[in-house]
């Protein structure tokens, strides 16, 4: 059955460069789900503000599938600034909706609401009531779980005040892992019947293995060893772990560590991670590539003999999965959804302890062995050959059809 389906990613855009400012995992998890829910005959439109000037205001992603920006508040708005320009993005939409022919008014213009982090929430609890429609939330990240995961880790109160909200009148929460399900329960009070697991997944199309000779001679990469990371420049990734541990490498002879993300020339963590690496005396071996297009990142992965994901909180960790889908091995903490995919020992390293020496150990024992990077690597692909969007798209819209029909049911029957 044909679904009209709104998500809302009020803050990230799915269309924007990733690893720069705000965008990340949770922009690939919008964008991939509105392809598929489309490629399956629903009609899916994504809500989010303007981040680029030059952005058209509605962005096709997949037939029956499109990116509608509106105006809410300044373009270079800090993130903890953009709750006051809710209400402007909100009137945006309904003014989107009558350019459209339809009113604010009408009854349900979409069969089910999901929104994307705290900020969509709020969005998604105004037009839930408006509509009448049931609203799904997924939080991607959480205030409460953040703080006990790094300390001087600082979330707004007003955050964990509306995250707690919005699981209170959400119709469902969906959650990444069941670790991620009990943090919600026990840190928010959320009615555990509302919640649903259903993993993330990773785009098994574009990440597949590239010849790694290949791969470097097109990132003009010379060095025997490569160590890679791909995500988001802030502290709670754990960066600065993995650059200590680079001078304690046994085996960090000829080496090149790249890391990719971040908006240089305006990016006070970027800058003071540069710093770091003069100051470690490991500044000619680390490349600080700056985002790069999500196309260009299956020759990182390939070039790259194992991918480093030192977080100290991850929901998931969609970067880890696509390396793996491009047959690297990996060498992440031990958090989050990580857990759930990385096979200690088989297709990669969990390290428990976010220090660099656990993480310069078992960077050791990859780099000193080519065949046991080869079969981790080979066991990395196929874990992640059970994990498309493909599947998650349809466990997700299988979890929406059951508040529709029940949404429905109740019209029926008068309630």
């Amino acid at each position: 059955m044909c679904r009209s389906l709104a998500l809302l990613s009020y803050h990230g855009c799915p269309v924007a460069r990733l690893g720069e400012k705000d965008t990340g995992g949770m922009n690939v998890y919008v964008l991939q789900l509105a392809r598929e829910y489309a490629r399956r005959g629903n009609r899916v439109d994504v809500f989010t503000r303007y981040h680029d000037p030059t952005d058209p205001k509605i962005v096709e992603i997949e037939e029956g599938a499109r990116v509608i920006h509106l105006d809410a508040g300044p373009l270079d708005a800090s993130k903890n600034d953009l709750f006051s320009y809710i209400p402007s993005f909100v009137n945006g939409l309904y003014r989107f909706q009558e350019e459209e022919g339809r009113s604010e008014f009408q009854a349900r213009p979409y069969d089910l609401i999901h929104s994307h982090y705290w900020l969509s929430g709020m969005v998604g609890a105004t037009l839930s009531r408006k509509w009448g429609a049931p609203h799904i939330a997924t939080f991607h990240t959480l205030a409460k779980t953040k703080m006990r995961a790094r300390p001087g880790e600082r979330e707004p109160q007003l955050r964990q005040d509306i995250e707690g909200h919005v699981m209170s009148v959400a119709d469902g929460i969906v959650v990444s892992t069941d670790e991620e399900g009990q943090d919600v329960i026990r840190h928010y009070d959320a009615p555990p019947r509302n919640i649903q697991v259903i993993p993330a997944g990773v785009n098994l199309d574009m990440f597949q293995p590239v010849d790694q000779d290949a791969a470097r001679a097109e990132l003009g990469i010379e060095e025997e060893r490569v160590i890679l990371y791909v995500g988001r420049i802030e502290p709670l990734k754990g960066i600065d772990i993995l650059l200590r541990a680079v001078p304690m490498l046994e085996y960090g002879q000829n080496l090149r560590v790249l890391v990719v993300g971040g908006n240089p020339g305006n990016d006070a963590e970027l800058d003071r991670l540069k710093s770091m690496t003069a100051e470690l005396g490991i500044g000619d071996t680390v490349t600080f590539t700056g985002s790069v297009p999500q196309t260009a990142l299956p020759t990182y992965y390939s070039a790259a003999d194992v991918f480093v994901l030192p977080s100290h909180s991850e929901s998931f960790g969609l970067a880890p999965l696509e390396a793996m889908a491009c047959g690297t091995p990996v060498v992440v903490s031990r958090v989050g959804g990580m857990k759930t995919f990385v096979n200690s020992g088989e297709n990669g390293y969990l390290v428990p302890w976010r220090c660099p020496e656990s993480f310069a150990q078992r960077l050791d024992v990859l780099l000193a062995n080519p065949e046991l990077r080869h079969a981790m690597g080979q066991a990395a692909r196929q874990k992640a050959l059970s994990m498309g969007w493909d599947s998650v798209a349809d466990q997700m819209l299988d979890y929406y059809s059951t508040h529709i029909d029940r949404i429905s049911w109740a019209e029926l029957a008068g309630d």
